[in-house]
């Protein structure tokens, strides 16, 4: 369905673009809501932003938090300093640790020349590490050291370089959850999270929405050269109405893409695009050789329990799949099968009778199909 002028009645009132001005209280232009939960968060960002304290943004992807890390930067006494950001997740391991301490001329293959890391370009300012939660466990305790001791050495080089550096961290991950997994180190963990600050997803602060899309629109509309003045209620209403589960990132691609079809001066939106999925792989952290091991373990088992634990002769469960014994007493070893508990049970009888994967074990020992 699409919203446009034609589909409102005139009695209807239209949201005006050009009307709408970011607050002067917020910390940035695109740090816009009302709502309690974000207000409480810019109030925790006001009060440790003038600290040189380590804060750990943590929120669902696309809630902004870059922008709640500039917004700290932008306040401290720090905000005439660099801004160095570092995505722990788009960097391949093997260069992280050149990436955030630099490395000597001759360190590894290809570094010709002596190269300065993120931290000692953060010398004076802010480092913001974006995705920590990626960041490989053998670089951890050198982040650690960093934090505590607020010095380093380059790769390649045993001379510690000291820097005046704070570090802001973020991620969309349950850090604490990967310590309890052992995925991430328990003392960096509590060293990065000195002052937390955990981002409500957009869901949550659904009165935010209309002054979101005021401004984005407003935005997308001067940068694509469109002249639209007004958002019909309606299509608030539509907005405001759908989870975002791409939070703000998403609703910015979603009015970006709205404005560059829009032909008039009123904003409307086709509100299929909200309704597109991301397709779910189906579960890919079980491998398929497993499946089919687990397929013939359900077959062989239920074979023996026919057979009463006996592989051989014309009755047995060789006979029954219709394989040699050599092949079935191969698959019975490498599956671990005790085939001894079979021999007094009938409990699985009609086990065999219902499966449709019967056939499914060759003579070749292999699965023709599951």
């Amino acid at each position: 369905m699409s919203y446009s002028v034609s589909a409102i009645g005139p009695e209807r009132k239209y949201a005006p673009v050009r009307s709408f001005a970011d607050s002067a209280d917020l910390i940035s232009g695109e740090l816009i809501g009302s709502s309690a939960s974000f207000q409480a968060v810019l109030k925790r960002v006001k009060i440790v932003a003038p600290t040189d304290s380590v804060v750990l943004i943590q929120g669902e992807t696309g809630t902004g938090k870059e922008l709640i890390a500039r917004a700290i930067h932008n306040q401290s006494s720090r905000q005439d300093a660099p801004f160095i950001k570092m995505n722990c997740a788009a960097i391949p391991a093997d260069l992280l640790e050149s990436e955030l301490f630099g490395h000597e001329k001759g360190a590894f293959t290809g570094a010709v020349a002596q190269t300065m890391g993120r931290f000692q370009l953060a010398h004076k300012g802010t480092l913001f590490l974006d995705e920590i939660g990626d960041l490989p466990l053998q670089l951890q305790p050198k982040l650690l050291r960093v934090l505590q001791e607020q010095e380093f050495e380059r790769l390649g080089s045993g001379r510690p370089i000291k820097v005046d550096v704070r570090v802001v961290a973020a991620t969309n991950q349950e850090l604490l959850t990967m310590v309890q997994d052992r995925q991430f180190r328990a003392d960096l963990y509590y060293r990065l999270n000195v002052f937390p600050i955990c981002l409500p997803p957009l869901r949550d602060r659904a009165g935010d929405i209309p002054s979101l899309v005021r401004h984005f629109v407003r935005k997308y509309s001067q940068r694509l050269q469109r002249n639209i003045e007004y958002i019909p209620d309606e299509v608030l209403g539509v907005l405001e109405r759908y989870d975002w589960p791409g939070n703000i990132r998403e609703l910015q691609n979603v009015v970006e893409c709205a404005a560059i079809l829009c032909e008039g001066d009123t904003f409307s939106i086709d509100e299929t695009i909200l309704k597109r999925e991301i397709p779910q792989r189906s579960n890919p952290a079980v491998p398929l050789v497993m499946t089919i091991a687990d397929r013939e373990r359900e077959i062989i088992e239920a074979a023996l329990a026919e057979c009463g634990g006996q592989v051989a002769g014309p009755k047995g469960a060789a006979a029954k799949l219709g394989i040699p014994r050599q092949t079935l007493d191969s698959k019975i070893a490498n599956l671990n099968i005790d085939k001894w508990r079979f021999k007094n049970l009938t409990r699985y009888v009609q086990l065999l009778k219902a499966s449709s994967f019967a056939p499914a074990i060759t003579a070749e020992g292999t699965t023709a199909s599951f």
